[in-house]
């Protein structure tokens, strides 16, 4: 009773303006674990705007609001909190561990901070499954369980109040339009249309410039660049690639020169040997320089036994995406293509798995570089080398990827 309590007065809360008095629910707002409606304004009985909630184990409440001007709000409520009226912060999420965002938050009420949502992050939110929420050190984690239909619901709840009336309210989750950003504005243009910048990591294999890195980072990308840590970025050409084996081929122009290129380890790599992964995870969120992992080779095999991939411990993100693999010589022992989805698996299993990435064998990336008839050097293992070793030795080849890429090619990745 008492947490139920809370919730509505979450609900009540939320507006955009922060101050004004809100009294409702007016009909209904129940999808999932979501609940809410319609709420007035209690000095002016005037519609104020819609909102649904959902408490999280973690001791947050989630309130989602779209109100009568037409913009949407994500506030983050719990009775530990104690903010100063007024009082900003800013919250960096991210979901699915790929589309970022940083919200500015303002505390309106003592137990509660409230942010604007741009309608690209509305959208980015329907979709998504899981959102991290980092605020300081605070590190926040959300199932994001039936968004898509309670943004269409409160959509609804705003356009049905606004022609019908309060006193017309009702189930605001049955008969709901196709969900939009922004009800009362124009429509904005297809979702698969819009370009964004994605990134990846990628390495130089000759001397010729070419550059391997994973076909998904490159997949439905224009113009596409490639910069050295610390260097200025060139244009990239892609010369083939390779969907199957997730593995793409790109080259810069002849008038850039590169003294230095990776050589293929020529020996089998075993399980438990040591590995280093480097690449350029996050870009805009974390270092700009690229980042150093460690780890074993915990299987000779990915996925249903795929003998095409290794299976790692050496932690990977987003942008970490065909980035090199190297052993303790140096060499390059695999290309980095992705991580397990720890969400799906926890979905299915109830349990979450840890440190289950995984990266391509060294013989599917000479089969293609052979096809594409592109020179590279191979060598047999040498005396090791310390990782700040390896790391520096990287530099003068491991590249940060980018390009514009439509949303409907990244929806593939």
């Amino acid at each position: 009773m008492w947490l139920r309590s809370f919730v509505v007065v979450c609900l009540l809360q939320v507006s955009v303006a922060g101050s004004a008095q809100a009294a409702g629910p007016f009909g209904s707002v129940n999808v999932g674990n979501w609940i809410g409606g319609a709420f007035s304004n209690d000095e002016t009985g005037a519609f104020s705007h819609c909102a649904a909630t959902t408490p999280y184990a973690n001791g947050v409440i989630l309130v989602v609001g779209y109100n009568s001007v037409g913009t949407w709000t994500l506030a983050f409520a719990s009775p530990n909190y104690r903010f100063k009226q007024g009082e900003n912060a800013a919250i960096d999420v991210i979901f699915d561990g790929q589309e970022q965002a940083r919200l500015f938050a303002t505390a309106n009420q003592p137990n509660m901070l409230t942010s604007v949502m741009p309608p690209n992050v509305v959208r980015t939110f329907q979709k998504a499954s899981l959102m991290v929420a980092t605020s300081g050190r605070t590190v926040l984690n959300f199932n994001l369980a039936s968004t898509g239909p309670v943004i269409t619901a409160l959509a609804n709840c705003v356009t049905k109040v606004k022609t019908d009336g309060l006193s017309k309210a009702g189930d605001f989750a049955k008969g709901a339009a196709k969900p939009a950003a922004t009800a009362d504005k124009p429509a904005s243009p297809p979702a698969s249309k819009s370009a964004k910048s994605k990134s990846g990591t990628g390495f130089v294999v000759s001397g010729n410039g070419h550059v391997v890195t994973n076909h998904h980072v490159i997949d439905g990308c224009s113009d596409l660049k490639g910069n050295l840590t610390g260097e200025a970025a060139v244009a990239l050409r892609v010369v083939s690639s390779d969907a199957t084996n997730d593995l793409a081929l790109l080259q810069a122009p002849s008038s850039v020169a590169f003294k230095e290129f990776v050589r293929i380890r020529d020996r089998s790599i075993r399980s438990g040997d040591s590995v280093v992964a480097i690449g350029f995870p996050y870009r805009g969120l974390l270092s700009s320089d690229f980042t150093v992992t460690t780890g074993i080779v915990s299987s000779l095999s990915g996925m249903r036994n795929d003998s095409r991939f290794l299976q790692i411990s050496a932690p990977v993100q987003p942008g970490n995406s065909g980035g090199p693999l190297f052993d303790t010589t140096g060499q390059i022992v695999g290309v980095v293509t992705g991580k397990l989805d720890n969400l799906r698996i926890a979905v299915a299993t109830g349990n979450i798995p840890e440190n289950i990435n995984f990266a391509i064998k060294t013989g599917a990336l000479r089969d293609f570089l052979d096809n594409s008839v592109v020179p590279y050097q191979t060598a047999e293992p040498k005396a090791e080398l310390k990782t700040t070793e390896i790391a520096a030795n990287a530099r003068a080849y491991t590249m940060l990827i980018s390009c514009n890429a439509t949303e409907q090619a990244d929806a593939k990745r």
